[in-house]
């Protein structure tokens, strides 16, 4: 009797063990096309100006194939792709994605309450073209195709926190994509 119960008992345990390795993935577990998601609270080890909000690039490009211009819908058609707005954000966050973890879980939640506080996100900028140049984002877009973005802002699919891969104010980067592409080097094409 005693056997069994023990048996029982070792049994119970193993198929606790085995439920617990199946529904807690570690880290690499989690990882999407070569993209691993890792909870992050603090991102000030990370590369790249910290954000008022932990905006993961790696999970809204990378793992959910999100098109960059869905966010910055504006540099289709403009100089500026612009700093999305607090409506594209919450047309997903409002009532549909909260967080796959209590980290992603803990920064939707700061989303939301300075949308519910009509207050404005105070982005940090990463990316800036000096005020004497004209880069018509629009153009770029067409000429250089589906790689566009990643051409002067880097693989932002892989970047947890979006941070300077390309010197986009040297003049020597623009050169160089301008001579490859055999595209025009004329002054004005550039400068106001």
């Amino acid at each position: 009797m005693r056997q069994r119960f023990l048996f029982g008992v070792g049994a119970l345990v193993l198929v606790a063990a085995a439920l617990g390795a199946v529904f807690r993935r570690s880290p690499a577990q989690q990882s999407t096309a070569g993209i691993t998601a890792v909870a992050v609270f603090d991102s000030s080890s990370l590369q790249g100006p910290r954000q008022p909000i932990f905006f993961r690039h790696d999970i809204h490009v990378g793992q959910r194939k999100m098109a960059c211009q869905y966010c910055h819908y504006s540099a289709g058609a403009s100089n500026e792709p612009g700093i999305p707005s607090m409506q594209t954000c919450m047309g997903c966050h409002y009532l549909l994605v909260n967080g796959s973890t209590p980290a992603n879980a803990a920064e939707i939640k700061k989303l939301k309450a300075a949308w519910n506080a009509k207050k404005l996100v105070e982005w940090v900028r990463v990316h800036m073209v000096a005020r004497h140049l004209h880069f018509p984002h629009s153009l770029h877009l067409k000429g250089l195709g589906p790689q566009a973005c990643a051409t002067c802002h880097g693989n932002v699919a892989r970047m947890p926190q979006v941070y300077k891969v390309n010197n986009v104010n040297n003049m020597g980067f623009c050169i160089t994509c301008h001579l490859e592409r055999k595209v025009s080097r004329d002054c004005s094409v550039c400068h106001y």
